[in-house]
């Protein structure tokens, strides 16, 4: 049984990746739904929450059918850092976790998310101080390094779970490659299998099949896989790893009326938690997997993706469902 203090995550946790614009509560509730044992919300700016910034306040919204849920922050000041945990502290999350990993330009360069990779010492008493001002466990996602010169993960995991840290996730990249090439998981399972690592230790990058998660779970030996890219436009995603780590066996594809189902109840819940022009916006990231793998989909996509008017896509998603005979998929 994984645990992070007395929270139980079963044998093997399949975690949601905490991403801008995508985790928020419609699609954390789907993914909870489809079987992620442990959810994460949008990363969070500690600046923003202290100046009580609306959109970092919104990001606060956590419900109890999420639980467990953990809230992520960022920044670059350790006393801001303090007060933002103090904050989230009060909206009373299983978890507090601390963003390291985000390479984006507007975080990074300013030392914040990865950024902070390139000073480790900052790291740590960052780390430290939060890890004492809160009550709740705190949790790390990091990166290997800031670059390929700079890949100190092993001996910074545990440094940080030596000064109080409850279990860590890892992407396999540095902040130089951001996104680009593949995952290198040999340092996460070189801090899995470090003696002295005694906290759940969790990959992430790349597990895009279920035969992948249960490839690495295998190879590198972590405690549990956290899982981003894969799930957007696709909360089923946790559900068929699931099965096929337990019978070897692929689950049968949704079919394509449930993914218009899903994708409406998807589409209606952003609209009531971030208002319709935002909620319709922040939805057409979705469809492309929502509907990955169907034939003579390209004009319908268009008209999701490009129409503002919510009658449009609803009739849109209406005909699809009404007439899914003429699609079917074009890839396994």
């Amino acid at each position: 049984m994984v645990k992070i203090r007395n929270i139980e995550l079963g044998d093997f946790p399949l975690l949601l990746a905490p991403m801008e614009d995508v985790s928020d509560p419609p699609f954390r509730a789907l993914c909870k739904k489809y079987g992620a044992d442990l959810m994460y919300t949008e990363f969070i700016s500690s600046e923003g929450l202290i100046r009580d910034a609306a959109k970092s306040i919104q990001k606060l919204d956590i419900y109890e059918y999420e639980r467990p849920i953990g809230i992520q922050i960022f920044g670059a000041d350790i006393q801001s850092m303090k007060q933002a945990a103090a904050i989230i502290e009060k909206t009373n999350p299983d978890i507090l976790d601390i963003n390291y990993g985000c390479p984006v330009k507007k975080v990074a360069c300013k030392g914040a998310g990865a950024g902070i990779l390139q000073d480790i010492p900052k790291m740590i008493k960052m780390t430290e101080e939060i890890v004492k001002s809160t009550g709740l466990p705190v949790t790390v996602k990091t990166r290997l390094g800031w670059d390929e010169n700079t890949k100190f993960v092993v001996d910074t995991a545990e440094r940080l779970q030596d000064i109080g840290i409850e279990a860590i996730s890892i992407h396999g990249r540095t902040r130089q490659q951001m996104y680009k090439g593949e995952a290198d998981w040999t340092l996460i399972g070189a801090v899995k299998n470090n003696t002295r690592m005694k906290i759940p230790v969790f990959g992430n990058g790349d597990i895009d099949s279920p035969e992948k998660a249960l490839e690495y779970k295998n190879r590198y030996g972590v405690d549990g896989i956290m899982i981003g890219r894969a799930t957007i436009g696709y909360p089923w995603f946790f559900q068929e790893v699931k099965h096929f780590m337990r019978t070897g066996e692929y689950l049968p594809k949704p079919t394509l009326s449930k993914r218009v189902e899903v994708a409406k109840e998807h589409l209606m819940m952003s609209i009531r938690w971030k208002g319709e022009v935002v909620g319709i916006n922040e939805m057409r990231r979705h469809y492309s997997n929502y509907f990955k793998g169907i034939s003579h989909f390209k004009d319908y996509r268009s008209k999701l993706v490009c129409s503002s008017d919510i009658n449009e896509i609803l009739d849109t998603l209406q005909f699809i469902s009404s007439h899914s005979n003429q699609f079917y998929y074009s890839i396994p």
